[in-house]
Order: C-alpha cells, then structure tokens, then sequence
C-alpha cells in the first residue's frame, strides 16, 4: 500500500511542480527540481537499507535530497558520509478515498478554480482581492495528488485550508479521481485529518551536503 502511494506521490509532485520527467532508477526516480538548494530529489519506493544506499552512493552533487517514507531515526544509519538527515523537511504521506462535498467558501471571501497542463488551482481572495490562501492538485487517471496548501497567516482559522482541500477534491471527483495522497508537515497533517485524510508513513528527509 505505502509503496503505491509513494509512486502516486511523485508522480503527482512532479506534475504539480512542472520538473522534466522523472528519471527511473533501481530505487525508485530522479526529479530534476533545479532550484538553490534543492538541485533535484530521489524517491525512494522502498525504504529499506540497500535502496537508501544504493541511492545515496549514486548521488555527487551537492543539495540533492532523498525522500523516503520511514521514519527520520531510521534513516540516518544507512547515509554515507556526507548526508544528514532534516527534521524539518521531515512529513507524513497521506491518503483518503475521495468524495465530493460540494464546499461553499466563507463569507467575506471569493473562489476560483482553473486549469492549466494537467494542474488544477484554487485561489481564494479576500474582499480587497488580497490572495488569503491557495492549493493545487495534479491529476494521474485515479489519483489525485495535492500540493502546495497554503492559508495566509492574517487568514488562518476561517476555514479557508478545509475549503481549499475540499474544492480540490471535488474536482478531483468530477474528473474520475478516487484516491487523493498529499505529503504534509507537521502542522498540515493536523488539518487534513480532521477532513478524512490518514497518515499511512511518515517521510524522512535526507540533503547531501559534504
């Protein structure tokens, strides 16, 4: 089960994040990110020792990551020299089995949703049109992978998260989606819980930085 949803996952992440195709390799694929530190990231399908290293032996340049679903202790024994395990990188895969909730934004606040190469977006402003939060989701044929869930800080606790998440899965179902997965922070996991969603691993996160 963990397995699959890692694959939905970075497949879906990759989409969100518009990166050239995932590279494949024994332990699962490359993502080119290209950004000031994060050059690009591994995933791993399988957290097991051989995979981490395996993966990790492969890589020479510096701020390239490894995501993994097992927990960030477990991790750290099997990097080479070099590598060092991120707490606060660190996140939980989640999963839940979409339904359509038909969510209505809160007063004093307006929605939209659009489409754009394979990514949906919901925004949602304020009444002086200030942006208050937003969230995205990328759709694989069955599953749904949201990303980048974000409520402004002068916004937070008016439920404008739950509403983003549920406008975004309602599309999803439109679409034939049935199955949404997420890799969430600490704080994020909190919120998404209370809408349904469940924490099947948590995500180690591994930078290497000789």
């Amino acid at each position: 089960m963990v397995t699959e949803l890692v694959k939905v996952w970075a497949a879906g992440w990759a989409l969100s994040r518009h990166t050239p195709r995932p590279t494949e390799h024994p332990w699962g694929v490359y993502l080119e990110v290209g950004k000031p530190g994060h050059v690009g990231r591994h995933v791993l399908f399988e957290a097991h020792e051989s995979a981490v290293r395996e993966a990790a032996a492969s890589v020479d340049v510096a701020d390239t990551w490894i995501k993994a679903a097992v927990e960030p202790q477990d991790i750290g024994p099997w990097l080479p020299r070099g590598w060092v395990v991120d707490e606060e990188e660190a996140g939980h895969l989640m999963a839940v089995d979409l339904t359509a909730t038909e969510p209505v934004v809160p007063e004093g606040y307006t929605a939209s949703l659009e489409t754009d190469d394979g990514v949906t977006y919901v925004r949602v402003l304020d009444a002086a049109g200030g942006l208050a939060a937003r969230g995205q989701l990328a759709l694989l044929g069955h599953g749904a992978v949201v990303d980048q869930v974000v409520t402004e800080e002068a916004h937070r606790r008016r439920g404008l998260g739950a509403f983003v998440m549920r406008a975004l899965a309602d599309h999803a179902v439109a679409e034939g989606a049935s199955l949404g997965v997420l890799g969430a922070t600490d704080e994020g996991r909190a919120l998404y819980e209370t809408l349904g969603w469940k924490s099947h691993s948590r995500l180690a996160a591994c930078i290497y930085r000789p």
